[in-house]
């Protein structure tokens, strides 16, 4: 993995955390970058990109407030992920990082090949959104 690579994943994280990018404009940045997905982890507040020969950087993200509930409420995620995609003026990332937290996922899983997101529970439970087209 090189430098801007590394530079552009940092961008990226920085970014989602303060608003400055939308998910579209990140996807298309780490895209450019070479990398084919990337994963969030709430629990260990961290975020791992992955490039297509198996290298990886993984990157410390600012803690958000709360614990993973222990049950996964999918129609709370998809509900979060819509509000997050019409990005209405009381949007921001730590609140629906909090929200899917309260909402029991630990974490997702961003993938550019498959253009999708995979929000997974404590016990793997799954909710699945496809990119918008």
């Amino acid at each position: 993995m090189t430098e801007e690579q590394i530079a552009v994943a940092r961008l990226c994280l920085r970014a989602s955390h303060d608003g400055s990018l939308g998910f579209p404009e990140i996807v298309g940045r780490l895209m450019a970058a070479g990398f084919e997905s990337y994963a969030v982890d709430y629990r260990r507040h961290s975020q791992t990109f992955y490039l297509p020969e198996g290298d990886s950087v993984a990157l410390e993200m600012p803690a958000s407030a709360g614990s993973v509930a222990s049950t996964f409420d999918a129609a709370e995620i998809e509900r979060l992920v819509r509000w997050a995609q019409a990005n209405p003026p009381d949007y921001r990332y730590d609140i629906f990082c909090e929200r899917a937290k309260a909402a029991g996922c630990a974490g997702y899983l961003v993938s550019f090949l498959g253009r999708r997101v995979l929000y997974v529970g404590r016990t793997a439970d799954l909710h699945v959104e496809r990119f918008p087209q």
